[in-house]
């Protein structure tokens, strides 16, 4: 195969090239989030807001049918919920933040079990399931560019607080920094970008285009700067590999992003220099020779 037929060929497609784009826009405001949430812990919590955009996904479908505005405000409102909700179950109860999560969630998604259970026509929702880039039409671009635009615009005029609610959230509070706004404005950020990404990657998959790059990059950087400017990198180079894999083997658009944002993940986590498996296993040979040498 040469290397036209293998990186240009695919893109004289109109479908081809609609999927790339909203690949590099999703990538570039996701590499910036999943950063954030990957260093306050809040992966799995990314991972509920996505199978909680469901129900609204079914109940929209279920009214209105396969249309776009209508999938999307039922994503939109279900993901708020689930984002508003734990935030203030958290803070208004006892209940911690991992386990308001954890419950809406799972009402959530029995909720869109349930309803996608009584449609007669499950086909067109699959796409939403497990993403299908020959679906990306020019309004998900439109989407992809606002909730890439958006998440770039709060990252630059909000930088320093996002960074304090990182790192220190309790002097960003005590220097009257709003804390939970921040924390609210992250997760509803989150679910615009999941929302965006469900054509292309699907509810299942969405996550990670966003986690995987971020968690690589926390492999190689100890810089908030660096690992943001890493993840985005990543994030665009696995979208590109996976888009023409997903063209060329046959495979799921976001099945094949996610897979080649995978390889690059377990390199990182066996060969980086630092933090890697490899690096830990080579400090404690090393410290056991010296342990050694000492004994008399």
């Amino acid at each position: 195969m040469s290397f036209h037929d293998f990186l240009i060929e695919p893109f004289t497609f109109e479908f081809m090239r609609r999927g790339l784009l909203s690949a590099v826009l999703l990538s570039l405001s996701g590499g910036l989030l999943g950063c954030i949430l990957v260093l306050r812990r809040l992966a799995l919590m990314g991972d509920a807001l996505s199978h909680s955009l469901l129900p609204g996904v079914a109940i929209a479908y279920a009214l209105f049918g396969p249309s776009t505005s209508a999938l999307f405000f039922g994503a939109l409102l279900a993901g708020l919920l689930t984002a508003v909700g734990s935030a203030l179950l958290s803070r208004l109860t006892r209940v911690k933040e991992d386990a308001a999560f954890g419950s809406l969630f799972i009402i959530f998604f029995a909720l869109g079990v349930a309803v996608v259970s009584t449609l007669r026509s499950r086909i067109d929702l699959m796409h939403f399931l497990f993403g299908n880039i020959l679906g990306v039409s020019g309004t998900d671009l439109q989407l992809a560019a606002l909730a890439s635009a958006t998440t770039l615009a709060v990252f630059i005029v909000f930088y320093r607080p996002i960074l304090l609610e990182t790192f220190d959230p309790i002097f960003l509070r005590a220097t009257g920094g709003r804390g939970g706004l921040v924390h609210v404005g992250i997760l509803c950020l989150t679910v615009l970008n999941l929302i965006a990404a469900l054509q292309a990657m699907g509810i299942v998959l969405s996550l990670g285009l966003f986690l995987l790059p971020a968690v690589t990059a926390y492999l190689w950087c100890d810089r908030l700067a660096r690992m943001l400017v890493l993840s985005v990198i990543l994030a665009l180079t696995g979208s590109v590999l996976g888009i023409l894999g997903s063209y060329h083997l046959g495979l799921a658009s976001g099945a094949s992003i996610v897979l080649s944002l995978g390889v690059f993940f377990l390199f990182s986590a066996a060969f980086s220099p630092r933090y890697g498996l490899g690096a830990l296993l080579l400090q404690k040979l090393r410290a056991g020779k010296v342990v050694l040498r000492e004994t008399p």
